[in-house]
């Protein structure tokens, strides 16, 4: 059997983990991005799909082409934080399956059926930002995802001419002190579960 994760573990992926709306100065360094990227790529997806795809912007040239999509809210946040990552899918993964998914031809499929292959690549691409989350969070790395931006505008900026399409925001960094709101509660295990 595996070894539970200890108590530091869970409480620095889960329990006592926070949603960072402010960072210190500290850089986020190109070794942590390609580290991050290493953990988060092991995710499962459906038949190995692996449609994430992710814009780490850090320049300030990144920052000023993605702030006028963003909610008025959301501006500073972006503006502070040392990256912020776009969190994005291919919508045609399919055309790398037949190097990624050796069981069968899973790639017909989805090119045969643009619902399907939609479908299975915004919630893959979904669980692979996830994925980015709890990778960042091992590492050391504080985390603020978010919606509250355009997505086409995103789309329109940096994925014109490409079959990606934006899904949310992260922005990574050191959380800075008192950086977070107060902790929300959690719905109740008899709220949500049923084991039948």
């Amino acid at each position: 059997m595996k070894k539970l994760l200890d108590i530091e573990a869970l409480n620095q992926l889960f329990l006592t983990a926070r949603t960072f709306n402010s960072f210190t100065s500290e850089p986020v360094s190109d070794e942590i991005v390609k580290k991050l990227y290493e953990l988060l790529k092991w995710g499962p997806t459906a038949v190995n799909c692996q449609p994430g795809r992710y814009v780490f912007v850090r320049s300030e040239a990144g920052k000023k082409r993605l702030v006028p999509c963003l909610a008025q809210g959301n501006v500073s946040k972006v503006e502070k934080a040392p990256v912020t990552v776009i969190v994005a899918y291919d919508s045609k993964f399919y055309t790398e399956l037949p190097k990624q998914w050796t069981a069968y031809d899973a790639a017909k499929a989805f090119a045969e059926d643009p619902i399907l292959a939609e479908s299975a690549g915004f919630r893959n691409g979904s669980l692979e930002g996830a994925y980015l989350i709890l990778a960042a969070r091992s590492l050391g790395l504080d985390c603020g995802p978010m919606s509250g931006f355009d997505n086409a505008k995103v789309d329109a900026e940096f994925f014109a001419d490409s079959s990606w399409k934006s899904n949310f925001l992260i922005n990574l960094g050191y959380g800075a002190e008192g950086g977070f709101y107060p902790r929300g509660p959690r719905l109740l295990f008899e709220d949500v579960v049923k084991i039948i």
